[in-house]
């Protein structure tokens, strides 16, 4: 999903800046400044994926470790009392 909406913008982007009047190096110059725009988004984008999967994957282990413990707990507890 993210990269069509990517892609699209990319594409309109570059129509734009091609339909529009000017010299063909001023052109270029706006292709590749957009380009680069357009290229550190998508790196912040995965950066902020990249720093969300690693933030539920702690919450995940965390919570592993909390069951692991309480089930240890009430394991040893049943022992205790039977």
């Amino acid at each position: 999903m993210a990269s069509k909406l990517l892609a699209g913008f990319a594409l309109g982007v570059l129509a734009g800046v091609l339909l529009a009047p000017g010299k063909g190096t001023d052109t270029r110059k706006k292709i590749a400044q957009k380009g680069n725009d357009l290229k550190n988004k998508f790196n912040d984008f995965i950066d902020t994926l990249h720093e969300k999967f690693d933030s539920v994957k702690e919450d995940a282990k965390d919570l592993a470790t909390e069951t692991k413990h309480r089930a240890t707990s009430f394991g040893n507890e049943a022992t205790w009392n039977g």
